[in-house]
């Protein structure tokens, strides 16, 4: 088991992942996804205590299998990356109730924790938030003139199906990453709302990603050192902190 501070820079490279993948998110406008996806993971979660394996396993396998059934269904049907995802939701929720019997199992799946991390938790929630950044940061262009125009995009060579692929399985890793800390009901919120804040606070597109990673890197900052000072869970006092963040946001004045 790792100390603290392994936990500590676990999740802050899961933030700094949370707030890149949010930013592409907001202007997808599928920001809200991540407050949905993070749901997919909970059967995932139940599966993994009736089988008493790694939650990490569990909660990634069902996000995997989430992710790709909402690709499927977007290159399929008609319905919208919203609606698809709403649907995957509500499964998800139901499935996981029915699995956890537990009020504790419950609780730590829905809410994390910042106990003793083991060191192969700690070496993949690590790998995978530099993976999810720098991979954002290689396919940054191409994101960026898929979601301003589809039609561009696909006359410049540029798959958008496999693109919007790469980005829901991007989008879930990020989410897996902070599983550890936040749990499941609030994974999604550290990617919602830091970007929510930098868009009100930013005009150009590179200030916009690197605040918005700012913001939810200083939530959990703020998060962890107002959670040990008074003893409180560290999840819900990280999304109380960048919900201030974005308060305060909105008192800048538009130009």
């Amino acid at each position: 088991m790792l100390n603290e501070t392994y936990s500590f820079i676990l999740a802050i490279s899961a933030a700094a992942a949370a707030g890149v993948i949010g930013s592409f998110a907001l202007m997808k406008r599928t920001v809200l996804a991540g407050d949905v996806m993070s749901h997919i993971a909970i059967p995932g979660l139940g599966l993994a205590v009736i089988w008493s394996i790694n939650p990490l396993i569990g909660g990634g396998f069902t996000l995997l299998i989430g992710c790709l059934i909402i690709w499927h269904l977007e290159k399929k049907t008609e319905l919208s990356t919203e609606a698809t995802i709403g649907v995957i939701f509500a499964s998800s929720v139901a499935i996981g109730a029915l699995l956890i019997n537990s009020t504790e199992e419950l609780i730590d799946a829905l809410f994390g924790g910042f106990g003793n991390l083991p060191t192969s938790e700690f070496v993949f929630g690590l790998a995978a938030s530099l993976f999810v950044i720098i991979a954002v940061w290689m396919l940054r262009n191409k994101l960026i003139i898929g979601l301003f125009s589809p039609e561009l995009a696909s006359a410049t060579g540029i798959n958008v199906n496999r693109l919007n692929l790469w980005f829901l399985l991007l989008f879930g890793l990020t989410i897996l990453s902070g599983l550890r800390f936040l749990g499941a009901l609030l994974a999604g919120s550290l990617i919602i709302i830091p970007a929510a804040a930098a868009r009100q606070l930013t005009h150009t597109i590179g200030a916009f990603i690197a605040t918005s990673a700012t913001l939810s890197i200083l939530s959990v900052i703020f998060g962890f050192l107002i959670s040990r000072a008074y003893n409180l869970e560290l999840g819900p006092i990280v999304v109380v902190i960048s919900a201030a963040f974005f308060a305060l946001s909105l008192l800048k004045k538009k130009k």
